[in-house]
């Protein structure tokens, strides 16, 4: 199975009636943007997930902007999409990538093992000429199976510390000027993590927003002596960023690098921790 699905591939499974959950991963501002954004414009069988409540928890300067949700709220949502073990999901967003990979990396961390995203997401869809439906959507099938965290591998900011003293990789996925700390409106320093490299999730994305091969992506990984997934951690400012690259790595065969969910926005909030600037 792929991490990624293509969009001709998704419309024949949808076509002919094979079964599985579409989830439509949409972030609008404002109090319920996402929904107005869903309500407006899915793809047909697609379910609503709201990232800001079904992936995250409540954020704080201890724990990030986007900290992992509680099981028991996560349990919810199985329930309200009727995933359960054996599901087969795919996931999509917009069109670049980030809500839908953080609804992967959840779903898979939740103990669920046969989840994609949608390459390209609505966008690409759209370009095709698929249709697009709006409305309320579609009701889950099922009741829904038990969320078993701990489907992918973790780091906690002490395991970061570690990684860092023990001489590990940590892998920046923001974009070069946030990691130079040369620009930051959303974290409350600006700066990486001492000892992290770049490597921008954007670099590993067709200028439409697509994966690129994955020869181009092991080869991006290559350049910083990366040709798997032992001994690195990846983060960005919140998880999102970093999920996709997560993502990116797995489909090119490199397997599934730990995540520092908590990532810069954790990190720069607390004094004590060290920022650098720079290369």
């Amino acid at each position: 199975m792929s991490t990624f699905v293509s969009a001709d591939s998704l419309r024949d499974d949808i076509y002919h009636g094979n079964h599985q959950t579409v989830l439509a991963s949409y972030w609008a501002p404002g109090e319920g943007g996402g929904y107005k954004r869903y309500e407006s414009e899915h793809m047909p069988t697609a379910l609503f997930c709201d990232p800001a409540y079904a992936l995250a928890g409540i954020p704080s300067s201890d724990d990030g902007r986007n900290p992992l949700p509680e099981a028991h709220y996560l349990q919810d949502w199985f329930s309200r999409w009727g995933l359960e073990e054996g599901s087969r999901v795919v996931v999509y967003d917009e069109g670049r990538g980030l809500m839908a990979a953080r609804a992967w990396w959840i779903l898979r961390w939740a103990g669920l093992d046969d989840v994609q995203i949608l390459d390209g997401g609505l966008k690409r869809w759209d370009e095709l000429g698929y249709p697009i439906v709006g409305g309320p959507g579609n009701f889950a099938m099922s009741d829904g199976g038990a969320v078993k965290i701990g489907g992918l591998p973790v780091a906690e900011i002490d395991d970061v510390r570690d990684h860092i003293a023990g001489g590990g990789v940590l892998v920046d996925t923001r974009d070069s000027r946030r990691f130079e700390g040369r620009r930051e409106i959303l974290d409350l320093k600006a700066g990486h993590i001492p000892g992290a490299i770049n490597i921008p999730v954007r670099e590993l994305l067709n200028d439409d927003w697509t994966i690129r091969t994955r020869e181009e992506i092991r080869e991006r990984f290559a350049r910083d002596g990366i040709t798997s997934c032992e001994n690195v951690v990846l983060y960005s400012g919140s998880g999102n960023h970093s999920a996709l690259a997560i993502a990116a790595m797995e489909y090119a065969g490199l397997g599934c690098a730990t995540h520092y969910v908590g990532g810069w926005s954790q990190w720069s909030a607390d004094p004590t921790n060290p920022v650098q600037r720079g290369f």
